[in-house]
C-alpha cells in the first residue's frame, strides 16, 4: 500500500500517478483505521477534551477528505469508466462511515461532555463552533434514533450517495452522447467565427469532416443565441431540454426519471424518522434562513417586485420580433436568439463584441490586480506542478507579509469527459495543529471555449463574470485565517451564506477601473472603448426581470418539491413545476421540455431545498458592495474590512454576525433591486 499515490500525505497529490485500481484499497485501508483510531480515543479516556478527543478527530477527518479530494475532483474532470466505477464503489462506503459517526452515541456523549467542561470555557470561537455544529450534526445524523430507525437512516444515506452519483453520470453521459455533424455551412448562418472554429476543432477532434455542435455550453449557448436556422436552434434546443430523459434522440438510455423520484422519496423519509415534517426543515436546520416561512416570504417579495418587469420585457420581446422578423410566436428555441437581436437592436452590442476584449491572460491578470488593490495579496503562477489535464495551471497567493496564504489549480476550458458547469472545490484544507502548517488550496473550475490554432482563449463578459465568482469561493477558501479544517474557509458556512464572496466579487467586472486593466484587446492591447463601456452598462440589466423570475422558479419549484411530497401523491415533479411556472413565468416551455433531468444543483449538489440560497446571498453580496460604491470600489480599509470580517472568519462564526460586523447593520433588499434595475 506505501506505493499507493493516495496515501502519500505530503504536498499536493499526484494526479498523473493516481490510477483507478488505487481508489477503493486507498478508501478501504483509511476507513479501517479512522474506525480504529475513533475507537481508541472513547476507550483510552475517561473524560475528554481538546487534547484527547477534539483534535485528534479533526485529523483523522482532514486525512479522510484529502485522499478523497483528488478522486472526487477527477471523477468530475477527466472521468472514466474504470475512475466512476471506482469512485462509485467507495460512495457508500464513505457514507456509511460518515452516518456510522454521526449514529455513535458515545462519540456523541464524548463531545456533550467537552461542551459541559471547563475547559469548553476557554475555548478560542472556533472551537466552540467545532462543538456546536458537531452536537446539532449527530442529531441530524439520527443519533436519539432507536437502532432499527438507526439503521433505515443509514441504509437511506448509502441509497442516497448512489442516486446523486448516477444522476450526474446521467446527465454527463446524455450531454456528451449527443452532437450534430454538420458539412452544408449555410446552416451555420448567424454563428459567430468563435463557434464555426470551435466547431471545426470538434469535428476534426472526432476525426471528421466539417463541423460538429455538441451540447457543452460553449457551442450550445451561443448557437441558440446567434443562429439563423430555426430548425437548428429547435434541434440544439430539442436535445438540450431532453437530456437524461424518458423523450428525446436517446430516450430512456440514461433516463434519471425513477432516480428523481427515489430522491425526493428517500429524502422525505430520512427528514420525518428525524421528527421534521419534510426535507425543507432539515435542510434549513443548518442554514441562515430561520424556516420555510422566511424563504417563501423572502422569494415571493422578489416575485412580487420583478415579474411586473418581466411581463413588460417579454410583451416587449414579442412585439419586437412580430414587427421586424414577422414572427407571429415565439417557441422555446426562438426566446434567446429574438432577445439578442432585441439587445442588438437597442444597444448595439454583443458578447461576441466583448470577446476581443477579453483574453485568457489580460482576464486573469486584471482579476489578480482587482484582488490585490482590494487585499493586498499577489498572486503568480508556478511551474513543474503535477496536474490532471495539460491545461490546468497552478498559482501560489502571498500576502502583503509575503506569506503563502493558499494555492489554486485553474482548470478553465470544456473538453470530453469533464462536467459541465463551473465551481470550486477543496483540495486542502488550512490546518494549523502542532506542528502541522497545511496551506489551504482550491480547484477552480470553467467550461469556457478553448484557445483554437494560434489564437489565445476569448471569453465573453458573461464567463468573465464566472471566473470572478468562483474566484471569491476560491478566496473564501484560501485566506480564512481558521485554523480547524472543519470550520475554516467555506467549511461550516451556512450553505445560503456561502455564495456571499463568490457574488459580491462580480461586481468588479463592471466597474471600469477595473475593466481598464483587463479588457484589452488581445490583438491591439486597446482598452474597452468607452463607447462599448457605455454600451455594455446600458445594456447590463437588460431582460433582468426575466432573469430573475427564472432563478426564482428554480428556487420555488426546489422547495416546493420537498415540501409537498408525500407517499399517496409521490414527487410530483413535473406538476408541482407547472404550478410553480403558472405564477411566475412569462414563458411556458414545450411539454417535451425535461428540465428537472438535468438539474444537478439540487438532485446531485449541494443545494437540494437549498437553490434560494443564491438569491438570499445576492441579497447579502448586493449590499455588502453597496459599502464599496459609498467609500470607493478600490478603498483599502474597506478591503481590509471585508477581508477580516468575512473571508478569513470561514464558518467560525454565525453569517448573520459577521455580515454585522461589515456593514454596521442587518442586510435589506434594495441594494439587489437597484443592481438589477427593478425599483425596490
Amino acid at each position: 500500500m506505501n506505493s499507493n499515490p493516495l496515501l502519500n500525505f505530503s504536498g499536493l497529490p499526484s494526479f498523473s500517478k493516481i490510477k483507478a485500481e488505487h481508489v477503493e484499497p486507498a478508501i478501504d485501508q483509511l476507513l479501517q483505521e479512522s474506525r480504529e483510531q475513533v475507537e481508541a480515543l472513547l476507550v483510552e479516556n475517561v473524560e475528554y477534551g481538546w487534547e484527547n478527543m477534539l483534535k485528534p478527530l479533526e485529523l483523522i477527518n482532514e486525512k479522510l477528505n484529502r485522499v478523497w479530494s483528488p478522486v472526487s475532483h477527477m471523477n468530475s474532470v477527466v472521468n472514466s469508466d474504470e475512475l466512476r466505477d471506482s469512485y462509485n464503489q467507495c460512495l457508500p462506503k464513505l457514507s456509511q462511515y460518515a452516518t456510522e459517526m454521526g449514529q455513535n452515541s458515545r462519540l456523541y456523549n464524548a463531545y456533550k461532555a467537552v461542551s459541559e467542561s471547563e475547559e469548553f470555557k476557554t475555548f478560542n470561537d472556533a472551537q466552540r463552533k467545532i462543538v456546536q455544529n458537531a452536537l446539532r450534526d449527530f442529531h441530524l445524523s439520527g443519533v436519539d434514533l432507536p437502532e432499527n430507525e438507526k439503521k433505515r437512516f443509514k441504509e437511506i444515506q448509502k441509497r442516497l450517495s448512489e442516486l446523486t452519483s448516477q444522476f450526474d453520470q446521467n446527465v454527463l453521459d446524455a450531454t456528451q452522447g449527443w452532437y450534430k455533424s454538420i458539412d452544408d455551412e449555410s446552416l451555420l448562418s448567424g454563428l459567430p467565427e468563435t463557434v464555426r472554429n470551435l466547431a471545426k476543432q470538434a469535428a476534426e477532434e472526432k476525426q471528421q469532416e466539417g463541423w460538429v455542435l455538441t451540447l457543452d455550453f460553449p457551442c450550445y449557448y451561443p448557437t441558440m443565441l446567434y443562429a439563423d436556422d430555426a430548425k437548428l436552434r429547435e434541434e440544439m434546443y430539442t436535445a438540450y431540454a431532453t437530456r437524461a430523459s424518458d423523450v428525446g434522440a436517446n430516450a430512456g438510455k440514461w433516463d434519471n426519471s425513477k432516480i428523481m423520484d427515489e430522491i425526493i422519496a428517500l429524502r422525505h423519509e430520512s427528514a420525518t424518522l428525524l421528527g421534521f415534517n419534510n426535507f425543507v426543515e432539515k435542510s434549513l436546520a443548518k442554514k441562515m434562513a430561520k424556516d420555510a416561512n422566511q424563504v417563501f416570504e423572502f422569494l415571493e417579495s422578489l416575485v412580487s417586485k420583478s415579474l411586473p418587469e418581466a411581463k413588460r420585457e417579454f410583451e416587449e420581446l414579442k412585439e419586437y420580433a412580430s414587427e421586424n422578423f414577422s414572427v407571429s410566436e415565439l417557441n422555446a428555441w426562438d426566446v434567446p436568439y429574438y432577445s439578442e437581436k432585441l439587445r442588438q437592436h437597442q444597444y448595439a452590442i454583443s458578447q461576441e463584441m466583448l470577446k476581443p476584449y477579453f483574453s485568457e491572460e489580460s482576464v486573469l491578470s486584471g482579476l489578480f490586480e482587482v484582488v490585490n488593490r482590494l487585499y493586498g495579496i499577489s498572486i503568480s503562477q508556478k511551474h513543474d506542478v503535477d496536474v490532471w489535464h495539460k491545461d490546468v495551471r497552478f498559482y501560489e497567493i502571498v500576502d502583503s507579509d509575503n506569506k503563502i496564504r493558499g494555492q489554486f489549480f485553474l482548470d478553465l476550458y470544456a473538453r470530453a469527459n469533464k462536467r459541465g458547469g463551473a465551481w470550486m472545490d477543496e483540495c486542502l484544507s488550512r490546518m494549523k495543529i502542532d506542528e502541522i502548517s497545511q496551506v489551504p488550496v482550491a480547484y477552480l473550475t470553467c467550461n469556457f471555449s478553448p484557445p483554437i490554432g494560434e489564437e489565445p482563449a476569448l471569453f465573453t463578459h458573461n464567463e468573465v463574470n464566472t471566473l470572478f465568482h468562483e474566484f471569491g469561493h476560491g478566496l473564501h477558501h484560501m485566506l480564512t485565517k481558521v485554523d480547524y479544517p472543519s470550520v475554516a474557509g467555506i467549511s461550516g458556512v451556512p450553505w445560503d451564506a456561502v455564495e456571499l464572496p463568490s457574488q459580491f466579487l462580480e461586481n468588479w467586472c463592471w466597474e471600469k477601473e477595473a475593466l481598464d486593466g483587463m479588457a484589452l484587446h488581445y490583438k491591439t492591447q486597446e482598452k474597452l472603448p468607452d463607447e462599448l463601456y457605455d454600451k455594455m452598462i446600458a445594456a447590463k440589466n437588460f431582460q433582468s426581470g426575466m432573469q430573475m423570475v427564472r432563478q426564482l422558479e428554480f428556487a420555488l419549484f426546489d422547495i416546493k418539491i420537498h415540501m409537498q411530497y408525500s407517499k399517496e401523491k409521490g414527487a410530483q415533479i413535473y406538476s408541482i413545476l407547472k404550478q410553480v411556472r403558472d405564477d411566475v413565468a412569462v414563458f411556458q416551455p414545450p411539454e417535451f421540455n425535461r428540465f428537472a433531468h438535468g438539474f444537478s444543483h439540487i438532485f446531485a449538489g449541494g443545494y437540494a431545498a437549498g437553490y434560494y440560497s443564491y438569491k438570499w446571498a445576492e441579497v447579502l453580496s448586493a449590499d455588502a458592495y453597496s459599502r464599496f460604491e459609498e467609500d470607493g470600489i478600490f478603498n483599502a480599509e474597506t478591503g481590509a474590512a471585508f477581508l477580516n470580517n468575512i473571508l478569513e472568519r470561514g464558518g467560525s462564526y454565525e453569517p448573520m454576525d459577521l455580515f454585522i460586523k461589515f456593514r454596521g447593520r442587518e442586510p435589506n433588499i434594495d441594494a439587489l433591486l437597484r443592481h438589477s434595475g427593478i425599483a425596490a
